[in-house]
């Protein structure tokens, strides 16, 4: 049950004949007569359990992106009902027109339209659909919440698709010449072509000159069909805001620009997210559906406040690759001791693969470091100078280890892993 504004008003006026008789017993007779119109109004209503409730809506959307909810409310009761319906999701899901008035004869249906613009990746679901069915007096009436249970999934924003033109015109540049002269680990024969100053001697082919009589040599390109792993770190690292999101999201938006990229160069994508147990994977797919198989695994995942297994990351990196890979782990890097146990893994694998780690940087240190307005900054920016720093000694000490290690912003850390999976591609170290 629920009071509307009438019966208030109608309390209200109460105060005239009270006013006229000032006695106890005229306020209890009029209050005695305000409950019993509300309870013969209550009665009269509808009874708000005759209402089937269904909603219909989209699978997924990416984030940003606007659907819409189609709540269908059907009458199986033999009186015409006029309702308020509030079709409630979470605040995260961004409904617009939750709170809607309808009329709906006996025996029919209507449907209500609610608009849902997320602003959060990962899975929405439905909350209750709470209905209100006034009494003939609208003094009151019967309230009722139904259950009608819906999800959708919010894709990642995937932003970094507008850097996916141009880097797939470097990639079709490349293609389309002898990309490298010297024979490295991700290079095939390409052809034989004579002898220019300039060439690499390294390059000759000695038989071949023998024969032809000519100085002649042999050209490489990139190898194609190569794999590529993709390891997501959705531990704690992950968990740090950068500016207004976490740094999972920018691991993800990088996942997706690159596993675009190097699907379209011919290579096989895996992707993987672990923290001290696998969150998500997507093996053995490729071809346009790579992408929205990605975004629908990862969508969902939430970084856990838990040190990552770097012991079991690197068995399952071994246990997946049997040949020598492109492997891209997308962390945090702390300056912190806490690193030793990743660097000893990465440093493992780039014994046998082609190891590269990609990390978004925290704007705010920088900002930090920068300020000295009073004491405390004073102090604040020292230790974000002293977190620089030993940031800085672990970089060296990964790339002594033989990993590429690429930096960028939030925003940049997609092009920038890209860029540098095209010039190792070029120079033929995949």
């Amino acid at each position: 049950m629920y009071l509307t504004m009438r019966t208030v008003w109608l309390l209200a006026a109460g105060t005239v004949p009270v006013l006229l008789v000032p006695r106890p017993g005229t306020v209890l007779a009029w209050t005695v007569l305000t409950t019993l119109l509300v309870a013969a109004d209550v009665a009269a209503a509808p009874s708000p359990r005759g209402l089937r409730a269904a909603r219909a809506v989209a699978r997924s959307v990416r984030l940003g992106e606007t659907t819409a909810d189609t709540l269908t409310l059907t009458n199986t009761t033999g009186r015409t009902m006029r309702l308020q319906v509030r079709d409630a999701w979470p605040p995260s899901a961004g409904a617009a027109g939750q709170r809607q008035a309808l009329t709906i004869p006996a025996g029919q249906r209507r449907r209500l339209r609610t608009s849902l613009t997320p602003t959060r990746r990962g899975d929405r679901n439905a909350d209750l659909v709470t209905v209100r069915v006034r009494g003939p007096l609208g003094l009151a009436g019967r309230q009722a919440s139904l259950s009608a249970p819906a999800r959708l999934r919010v894709l990642p924003r995937f932003a970094s698709r507008r850097h996916l033109p141009s880097r797939l015109a470097r990639l079709r540049e490349m293609d389309g010449r002898s990309a490298v002269m010297v024979h490295g680990a991700g290079t095939e024969f390409d052809s034989l072509r004579e002898y220019v100053i300039g060439d690499d001697v390294r390059s000759i082919d000695w038989r071949s000159t023998a024969r032809r009589g000519e100085v002649v040599i042999r050209t490489w390109r990139p190898e194609r069909d190569r794999r590529v792993l993709i390891v997501v770190d959705t531990g704690r690292m992950a968990a740090a805001r950068l500016d207004d999101a976490p740094r999972l999201d920018a691991q993800i938006e990088a996942m997706l620009l690159m596993a675009a990229l190097a699907s379209r160069a011919g290579d096989r994508v895996d992707a993987v997210a672990v923290d001290v147990e696998t969150r998500a994977q997507v093996r053995g797919v490729s071809g346009p559906a790579l992408l929205g198989a990605l975004a629908d695994a990862f969508a969902p995942l939430d970084a856990a406040l838990v040190e990552t297994d770097w012991t079991l990351v690197a068995g399952m990196v071994e246990a997946s690759l049997s040949q020598h890979a492109f492997v891209v782990v997308l962390t945090g890097l702390d300056g912190s001791g806490t690193n030793a146990a990743m660097l000893r893994a990465l440093a493992n694998m780039a014994r046998k693969h082609t190891v590269a780690v990609a990390s978004a940087t925290d704007p705010g240190l920088e900002r930090l470091r920068s300020r000295r307005d009073d004491a405390e900054t004073v102090y604040t920016a020292a230790a974000a100078e002293r977190d620089l720093v030993e940031l800085d000694a672990l970089r060296g000490r990964l790339r002594r280890a033989g990993v590429e290690v690429v930096e960028a912003p939030p925003a940049g850390l997609a092009p920038a892993l890209a860029d540098a999976y095209l010039a190792l591609k070029a120079a033929g170290k995949l």
